[in-house]
Formats: C-alpha cells, structure tokens, sequence
C-alpha cells in the first residue's frame, strides 16, 4: 500500500509548535513507507490569510528537516471544484439550502445556552414543507448529517471511537458568499491529492466524524486516521499561540539547533523502548504510530535545554561554528572575519556547558569583540592585593616567546605560592582583566585563545 501525508497548515499566524510535531509525524510515516509528504496551504480565509505566514511556514519547515514533495499545494486554487462537490452535494440530496438569519442562530444558541447544552442547529430547513423562502436572506447549504445511530472509526492512535450521529449538526459546506467551509475543502482536496493517511491533533476528532460523512455519500475511498494528543504547556493547558517558546522562531532565536528541537519533538508524545537521542535515519526508520501516546505531552524547555547541549558536545566544531556564525548574524552581532579562527579553534571550551548558540556566543565575546568592557561587581573585585598578581603576571608573561599550557601553570603557580593564596585567587583577577568578568571559560584557554600582544594589552589597562 502506498502511503501519502500532508500537513495542512492555515497561514493566518506564525506557525505553532504543536503545528510542527504534527507534520513531522506525517513526513516520517510517509519518508518510513516510501511514500509521498505534501504541503498543503489552507489560505481560504482571505482576510487572515497572509503571504509571510505561508513563507514562515515553509522555511520553518525546511529549517527542522521537513522536506515536502512536490510544489506547495494552495487550497485557494481549487474553490471551483469544492463549490462544485457541494452543487452535486445538493443535487444528490445529501445537503440543502438554509435560509436562518444570523439572528435566528443567535436565538438558538442563546437558547442552548440557558439550557446547558452544546449548540446543534435544529434543522429547520431540513425538510421546508410548509416554510416561506425569504427573499431578503441568501442561503447557506448544509450536509444532511445521519440523525439515528452511532459512527466507529478505528482511529491509528486513539483505537476504536464511537460517538452517537445525534451530536453532529447539519454542518455549512457552503457559506452565504458561496465560499467553501474548512469541512468541505478539506474533504474534497484530501480525495483530490489520494491522502491516505491524516494524522492530526485530537482537537480534530469530531470533524473527522463529519468528514467521513462526506466520503461515504460521495463513494470515495476514506483515508485512515490518526489523532494526536495536543501539546500543552507547563502549567497543564492547551499550548496556544500567545505561549512563549510556541513557534520556530522563538526556539531559533534562543539558539536551538534544528536536530536537538526535531529530537525532542519526536520524543513528545513518542516513545521507542527507551532510547532518547535518534539520527535523522533512526527517526525515519523506527517511527510508528503504535508508539504514541494518548495523553497529552507537556512542553519542558528544560528538556529541550537538555537534548541541545547533548547536540552541541557532538557535532562536528566545524558545523557548529558554522551555525554560530549564523545565529550572530541573525540575532547578535557579526563575528569579524579576522577573528573566526580564534573561535573556531577555541570552540572545543568555548562549547563547554553551553545549553545553547547564545550561550557559546556570550562565552565567546572576549575573543569577538575588540574592547572588554568590565562589569562593575567584578571591577570591585580589582582590589590592591588583586593588581599587584595581575601586574606580576605580565611581568613574567612579556618573558614568554611563545606561550603554553606548561609555562602559564608555572607563572600561575609561582604567583599562588609568593602570594599565599589558590588558584582562585590568581585566575579570578586575570579572567576579569582578560574577559571582563569573574565568569567565563578557564583560564589557560582564555591566555592561549588570545594572541600575546592582545593579552598584554588587556592586562596593561589594569592599573
């Protein structure tokens, strides 16, 4: 059997995290089976509907790893055909024209309200024997839901579902402006693209029961379904849009790689015995839907924190500083050319702990930027005692022709036994002096990162 997924994303906003582990989901079920990934773009809402999103959608995607097949589907483009399955809807008997004003609907949802019940429009122009049509009020056209009896779909994730038709409405396939619902266009365009396969969040469960509706009347051949828990935040609820950390971007600009946020996406609401970090090929080759949970997953910064880190101490430093140079362009301040080499040579400390890319560029400043700025907390620690170790420091190190690890230590340990103190006592006043701040990588690192001359001239300002 071959497989087919798509993701089908609205561009009316920045696209969701949750939004991102849905179509990796797809793509690695359809890249596992030797199958087909589209994108299709639902952009039928013209007033929300914006070119940047659909943009952002597509480089976020790329960004992570999710290639999809073939040129981006654009909903929009197929309004004829999904106009023409609800003229043929109607023709056939399967839907009808609604002539209820918005204040009518009005009425019976307040109606509904005051009864405690969920709003299910009452069918009124279902069968309109004995109605008036209005001549002042253009019809919308509803699918004549099944009203008696229960529907089971087997749901991939979720496993058998069964709800009563009673609680599905007779749903609009066809505004009052003659434009296509969500319910309709969905159906037609899956059908069109021969989707075999939809995995989706479990928000979506009751229009899956709707849609299939459509199938059947139509004589297509119904897709199988899979409902994926949705990813809530740290405090338990539903993770919106307005979330910090919910889309791409947010987690970019922190300076997350592109594997460690596919990883841990992966591992939200998947499990494979218990096996935490997977290659790009584990994740295609192991995936399956038996592996998903049915409860929803919290989103752990920390976690991601974690999986990152884990990234960073393996690639490739060449990758790496690749990536960071990137992320300063993007989000810092350019690295200079003339001083690449120093970070790329100094990136196996530089890296060192480093949770994230901004966390290696602030470890790397001392070497980025030309003038070291001291921050006032550690200036006061600069006390007489501190300078007089700085002041001989450099007087041995002018000494030196070509610095070593072997001939610091001998320095910093002659000064820690004249002096009478630790190895605190002597790295703390140099480190400030060399990168500004008390906190940094070691300090034969932050020496041997530096060429001489620049070491001498950060230690001479210190008088």
């Amino acid at each position: 059997m071959s497989f087919i997924c798509r993701f089908a994303p609205s561009p009316t906003g920045p696209l969701h995290i949750g939004g991102v582990r849905t179509a990796l989901f797809n793509w690695l079920l359809a890249k596992k089976n030797k199958g087909k990934f589209y994108l299709r773009i639902e952009d039928t809402d013209k007033e929300r509907s914006k070119e940047e999103y659909i943009k952002q959608i597509i480089e976020s995607l790329a960004w992570i790893g999710i290639k999809h097949d073939e040129k981006e589907y654009i909903q929009s483009k197929n309004i004829k055909k999904h106009k023409e399955i609800a003229e043929e809807l109607l023709k056939k008997g399967f839907a009808y024209k609604c002539y209820c004003s918005e204040e009518e609907i009005k009425q019976q949802k307040e109606k509904c309200k005051k009864q405690g019940i969920p709003y299910i429009y009452n069918r009124k122009w279902r069968d309109p024997k004995n109605l008036d049509i209005p001549k002042d009020i253009k019809p919308v056209i509803r699918f004549k839901s099944k009203i008696s009896g229960d529907v089971k779909i087997k749901d991939l994730v979720q496993g058998e579902i069964n709800i009563s038709n009673s609680i599905i409405e007779d749903f609009v396939i066809l505004r009052q402006d003659g434009s296509p619902t969500y319910q309709l266009s969905a159906v037609v365009d899956d059908h069109e693209m021969k989707i075999t396969h939809v995995i989706r969040g479990d928000d979506h469960k009751i229009n899956t029961f709707k849609q299939i509706q459509i199938y059947e009347v139509m004589k297509w051949e119904i897709p199988k379904f899979a409902h994926i828990p949705l990813i809530h935040s740290d405090k338990g609820s539903k993770l919106s849009k307005r979330d910090m950390a919910s889309t791409i971007g947010d987690y970019i600009k922190k300076g997350i790689l592109a594997d460690a946020l596919r990883n841990y996406l992966l591992r939200l609401g998947w499990a494979y015995k218990d096996k935490e970090i997977f290659t790009l090929k584990e994740s295609i080759d192991l995936f399956d839907l038996k592996g998903v949970g049915k409860s929803p997953s919290k989103l752990d910064l920390t976690r991601i924190l974690s999986i990152n880190e884990h990234y960073i101490k393996h690639i490739e430093e060449k990758e790496l500083f690749k990536l960071l140079k990137d992320f300063a362009q993007k989000f810092r301040k350019s690295i200079d050319p003339s001083k690449e080499n120093a970070v790329l040579q100094s990136m196996s400390f530089l890296k060192n702990k480093a949770k994230t890319l901004d966390d290696i560029y602030c470890n790397s400043e001392y070497i980025i930027k030309d003038n070291i700025e001291l921050l006032p907390d550690d200036e006061k620690l600069l006390d007489p005692p501190a300078k007089k170790i700085i002041s001989e420091f450099l007087e041995k190190f002018n000494k030196i022709d070509v610095p070593n690890k072997e001939k610091l230590e001998e320095i910093i340990n002659n000064l820690i036994k004249k002096h009478n103190t630790n190895f605190k006592g002597v790295g703390q006043p140099l480190r400030i002096a060399l990168v500004g701040s008390r906190f940094g990588p070691g300090i034969y690192n932050i020496i041997l990162s530096l060429t001489k001359d620049e070491v001498i001239k950060r230690i001479s300002k210190i008088n």
